[in-house]
Protein backbone atom coordinates (compact mmCIF):
# COMPACT_ATOMS: atom_id res chain seq x y z
CA UNK A 1 0.00 0.00 0.00
CA UNK A 2 0.85 3.92 0.07
CA UNK A 3 3.90 4.37 2.15
CA UNK A 4 4.67 7.66 3.71
CA UNK A 5 8.72 6.76 3.00
CA UNK A 6 8.33 7.07 -0.54
CA UNK A 7 7.13 9.85 -3.11
CA UNK A 8 3.42 9.88 -3.73
CA UNK A 9 4.88 9.85 -7.95
CA UNK A 10 7.08 6.69 -7.51
CA UNK A 11 3.35 4.68 -6.18
CA UNK A 12 0.76 5.89 -8.39
CA UNK A 13 -0.04 6.94 -11.81
CA UNK A 14 -1.76 10.03 -12.62
CA UNK A 15 -3.18 10.32 -15.81
CA UNK A 16 -5.40 12.95 -17.57
CA UNK A 17 -8.00 11.37 -19.31
CA UNK A 18 -10.17 14.17 -20.26
CA UNK A 19 -8.93 18.05 -20.81
CA UNK A 20 -11.44 20.55 -19.94
CA UNK A 21 -14.12 20.49 -22.58
CA UNK A 22 -17.91 20.50 -22.83
CA UNK A 23 -18.25 16.91 -23.38
CA UNK A 24 -20.30 16.37 -26.81
CA UNK A 25 -19.48 13.19 -28.16
CA UNK A 26 -15.95 13.17 -25.91
CA UNK A 27 -14.64 9.61 -25.64
CA UNK A 28 -12.20 10.10 -22.23
CA UNK A 29 -9.31 8.40 -22.27
CA UNK A 30 -8.68 4.55 -21.35
CA UNK A 31 -6.14 3.73 -18.62
CA UNK A 32 -4.62 0.17 -17.78
CA UNK A 33 -5.27 -1.18 -14.11
CA UNK A 34 -2.32 -3.54 -15.37
CA UNK A 35 0.44 -2.30 -12.87
CA UNK A 36 -1.76 -1.16 -10.05
CA UNK A 37 -4.06 -2.40 -7.18
CA UNK A 38 -6.36 0.25 -7.55
CA UNK A 39 -7.71 3.47 -9.46
CA UNK A 40 -9.64 6.87 -7.97
CA UNK A 41 -11.58 9.29 -10.64
CA UNK A 42 -11.73 12.42 -10.50
CA UNK A 43 -14.15 14.54 -12.46
CA UNK A 44 -14.17 17.98 -11.95
CA UNK A 45 -16.66 20.63 -13.46
CA UNK A 46 -17.24 24.21 -14.36
CA UNK A 47 -21.12 25.16 -14.88
CA UNK A 48 -22.35 28.17 -17.13
CA UNK A 49 -26.03 29.34 -17.40
CA UNK A 50 -28.92 27.38 -18.78
CA UNK A 51 -26.88 24.18 -17.92
CA UNK A 52 -27.33 20.23 -18.64
CA UNK A 53 -25.36 17.63 -16.91
CA UNK A 54 -23.76 14.64 -18.37
CA UNK A 55 -24.12 11.36 -17.30
CA UNK A 56 -21.70 10.09 -16.11
CA UNK A 57 -20.52 5.92 -16.25
CA UNK A 58 -17.67 3.84 -15.88
CA UNK A 59 -16.52 1.10 -18.53
CA UNK A 60 -13.98 -1.72 -18.98
CA UNK A 61 -12.54 -3.04 -21.66
CA UNK A 62 -10.00 -5.67 -22.51
CA UNK A 63 -7.05 -3.10 -24.02
CA UNK A 64 -6.42 0.77 -24.01
CA UNK A 65 -7.13 0.52 -27.40
CA UNK A 66 -10.08 0.66 -29.77
CA UNK A 67 -12.34 3.05 -28.00
CA UNK A 68 -16.10 2.75 -27.39
CA UNK A 69 -15.72 -1.09 -28.75
CA UNK A 70 -15.30 -4.01 -26.51
CA UNK A 71 -16.50 -2.00 -23.44
CA UNK A 72 -18.93 -2.94 -20.51
CA UNK A 73 -20.60 -1.24 -17.64
CA UNK A 74 -18.42 -1.21 -14.44
CA UNK A 75 -20.85 -1.55 -11.79
CA UNK A 76 -20.80 0.90 -8.76
CA UNK A 77 -23.10 1.80 -6.35
CA UNK A 78 -21.42 4.90 -4.66
CA UNK A 79 -19.45 8.29 -5.44
CA UNK A 80 -18.09 11.55 -3.57
CA UNK A 81 -19.69 14.64 -4.56
CA UNK A 82 -18.43 18.33 -3.78
CA UNK A 83 -21.15 20.50 -5.73
CA UNK A 84 -19.88 23.62 -4.81
CA UNK A 85 -16.07 23.89 -4.36
CA UNK A 86 -15.73 27.51 -4.08
CA UNK A 87 -17.79 27.22 -0.22
CA UNK A 88 -15.17 24.17 0.86
CA UNK A 89 -14.18 20.84 -0.21
CA UNK A 90 -16.02 18.89 1.91
CA UNK A 91 -16.88 15.59 0.34
CA UNK A 92 -20.18 13.62 1.03
CA UNK A 93 -20.81 10.00 0.15
CA UNK A 94 -24.06 9.89 -2.91
CA UNK A 95 -25.57 6.74 -3.84
CA UNK A 96 -25.74 6.02 -7.88
CA UNK A 97 -28.56 5.03 -9.56
CA UNK A 98 -27.93 1.66 -12.13
CA UNK A 99 -24.12 2.65 -12.14
CA UNK A 100 -24.34 6.12 -13.21
CA UNK A 101 -25.30 9.52 -11.93
CA UNK A 102 -25.10 12.86 -14.06
CA UNK A 103 -23.61 15.87 -13.06
CA UNK A 104 -24.46 18.99 -11.21
CA UNK A 105 -26.95 21.28 -13.08
CA UNK A 106 -26.61 24.15 -10.78
CA UNK A 107 -25.71 27.33 -12.83
CA UNK A 108 -22.48 29.05 -12.60
CA UNK A 109 -20.88 26.81 -9.78
CA UNK A 110 -18.05 24.50 -9.82
CA UNK A 111 -18.02 21.12 -8.49
CA UNK A 112 -15.96 18.10 -7.99
CA UNK A 113 -16.90 13.98 -8.14
CA UNK A 114 -14.51 11.07 -7.22
CA UNK A 115 -15.16 7.77 -7.59
CA UNK A 116 -12.94 4.68 -6.16
CA UNK A 117 -12.87 1.65 -8.30
CA UNK A 118 -11.07 -1.66 -7.20
CA UNK A 119 -10.22 -4.99 -8.77
CA UNK A 120 -13.94 -6.84 -7.68
CA UNK A 121 -15.38 -4.25 -9.86
CA UNK A 122 -13.84 -5.08 -12.78
CA UNK A 123 -14.53 -8.65 -15.11
CA UNK A 124 -10.59 -9.11 -14.47
CA UNK A 125 -10.91 -12.99 -14.81
CA UNK A 126 -12.03 -12.33 -18.87
CA UNK A 127 -9.20 -9.63 -19.50
CA UNK A 128 -11.46 -6.53 -18.37
CA UNK A 129 -8.18 -4.76 -16.96
CA UNK A 130 -8.69 -1.71 -18.49
CA UNK A 131 -10.87 1.76 -17.47
CA UNK A 132 -12.70 4.45 -19.20
CA UNK A 133 -15.21 7.34 -17.78
CA UNK A 134 -18.32 7.62 -19.75
CA UNK A 135 -19.69 11.38 -20.52
CA UNK A 136 -22.43 11.80 -22.11
CA UNK A 137 -23.39 15.13 -24.34
CA UNK A 138 -24.16 18.15 -21.97
CA UNK A 139 -24.64 21.93 -22.59
CA UNK A 140 -22.62 24.63 -20.80
CA UNK A 141 -20.78 23.05 -18.68
CA UNK A 142 -17.07 21.97 -18.92
CA UNK A 143 -15.65 18.99 -17.61
CA UNK A 144 -12.01 17.27 -16.97
CA UNK A 145 -11.58 13.78 -15.72
CA UNK A 146 -7.95 12.52 -14.15
CA UNK A 147 -7.53 8.94 -12.99
CA UNK A 148 -4.89 7.95 -10.05
CA UNK A 149 -3.53 4.33 -10.58
CA UNK A 150 -2.51 3.72 -6.64
CA UNK A 151 -0.55 1.77 -5.48
CA UNK A 152 1.90 0.56 -7.95
CA UNK A 153 2.72 -2.95 -7.91
CA UNK A 154 6.33 -2.96 -8.85
CA UNK A 155 9.35 -1.17 -8.22
CA UNK A 156 9.72 2.26 -7.76
CA UNK A 157 8.99 3.56 -11.26
CA UNK A 158 5.39 3.70 -12.08
CA UNK A 159 4.07 1.50 -15.06
CA UNK A 160 2.59 3.13 -18.04
CA UNK A 161 -0.96 2.95 -17.91
CA UNK A 162 -1.77 4.46 -21.62
CA UNK A 163 0.98 2.70 -23.86
CA UNK A 164 -0.08 -0.28 -26.13
CA UNK A 165 2.53 -1.99 -24.26
CA UNK A 166 0.90 -2.42 -21.63
CA UNK A 167 -1.56 -5.29 -22.66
Amino acid sequence: MITENAKLIEQSKIVGCLASATPTGSTPRRVSLKGYLRATVIIYGVNASTVTGSAITLLQATDIANANTDEKAVTFTEYWADLDVAAGDGLTVETASNSTFTTSTVNTKEYQYVIEVTPDMLDIANGFDCLRVGTANGVATTLSVEIILWPAKYGKTPPVAIDAEVN
